[in-house]
């Protein structure tokens, strides 16, 4: 083996660069492997923005957020996106010139970092012959064969700062606080920031929720002394009866808008003076805690040592706390919710939370 290829895809994530470094540096020290990076995900691929990544590139970029390749979540090979003369927007079929470019720079194999959509590609691509190793990237912590992705751990401390700031301007107003962090379809960062930071509700995806009850939690905590609350609500979260909320944006459907029609509702039934707060793309930004630089390490790494062993097709996990690979087509088979039974849910509930039920 002489060269490896590697792209970050999808929504930027606090911990990818410590997974290109680990790559770069296991696949030169270990194995005197070179490693082609390329920029902008799938889009580099089917432009051949590529270079040739050594260690000086790849020093120094541990602590840092986002990725120093860039990366893309609009950009799929087999449907790209391509703007004419006319700003018209047509999609055509390049995967073609993703699979020449492979060729043209002698790669053994691709290590694509990024979440279920990225990863869904990346298996299109080795029905095709590329070999391919993947690294589960995103702060939703939706990807079910592994107990845990890199980013996440991040996106949890960023909320759960947010919550604790909340929770001073709350006390002081005796207001309804409504965080509304992301997720998309699942409600990890919701549950576990909620549980971290101390809030009230909990709202989530998983468990659509009652108006009734939330009123009823927030007078029960009025009733004794308590005068504010803080709401968590996942931006897939939806009330019963109801769907998701989206907005639309560039042609784009995008979850969002939940956590603003929930503050509008509390305040309206309750006469409680009720406030806000998209926390947005600060969960993706900013340097990745100690855990995400650590896991991220070792999944470059791993992913590495498939290759070398001649192990592809795969993605790197993380399962009962050991580094394993997993079949590509059985790690995007289907996302990672919150069972309503599970034994952290129970806590919350354990300790007086409400996820509106």
């Amino acid at each position: 083996m002489h060269r490896l290829g590697i792209l970050t895809g999808g929504g930027d994530c606090p911990g990818i660069n410590a997974v290109i470094r680990a790559v770069t540096k296991s696949a030169l020290y270990r194995y005197n492997i070179e490693v082609i990076a390329f920029n902008n995900g799938f889009k580099g691929l089917v432009e051949n923005e590529a270079w040739l990544i050594g260690e000086e590139a790849a020093s120094g970029i541990l602590h840092r957020g986002g990725t120093i390749l860039g990366t893309t979540n609009r950009d799929n090979p087999f449907r790209f996106r391509v703007t004419g003369a006319d700003g018209k927007v047509t999609y055509e079929d390049r995967s073609a010139d993703a699979l020449r470019h492979v060729d043209e720079w002698n790669l053994d194999g691709l290590i694509v970092v990024g979440g279920d959509g990225s990863l869904t590609l990346a298996h299109r691509f080795t029905e095709m012959g590329v070999p391919v190793i993947g690294i589960p990237k995103t702060i939703d912590n939706d990807l079910g064969a592994t107990e845990v992705t890199f980013g996440f751990d991040t996106a949890v401390a960023t909320a759960t700062d947010a919550i604790d700031r909340l929770h001073t301007t709350a006390e002081s107003h005796h207001r309804i606080m409504v965080l509304e962090v992301m997720g998309r379809n699942a409600g990890w960062i919701a549950l576990q920031a909620g549980m971290a930071g101390g809030g009230d509700i909990i709202l989530i995806p998983e468990l659509s929720f009652n108006y009734g009850a939330v009123i009823e939690k927030i007078r029960q905590r009025r009733s004794r002394g308590k005068k504010f609350s803080i709401v968590v609500v996942a931006e897939g979260a939806f009330p019963e009866g109801g769907s998701p909320v989206y907005q639309t944006a560039g042609g784009a459907k995008r979850l969002g808008g939940i956590g603003q029609i929930v503050s509008e509702e509390l305040e309206q039934r309750t006469g409680i003076e009720s406030r806000a707060t998209v926390l947005g793309h600060l969960q993706r930004g900013g340097s990745p805690t100690p855990f995400d630089r650590v896991l991220a390490t070792r999944f470059g790494v791993a992913a590495v040592e498939l290759a070398t062993a001649g192990c592809w097709n795969q993605m790197v996990c993380l399962q009962g706390g050991v580094i394993r690979g997993v079949p590509l087509a059985e790690a995007i088979a289907e996302i990672k919710r919150i069972d309503p039974e599970c034994e952290q849910l129970k806590a919350a509930l354990a300790v007086g939370m409400s996820f509106g039920r």
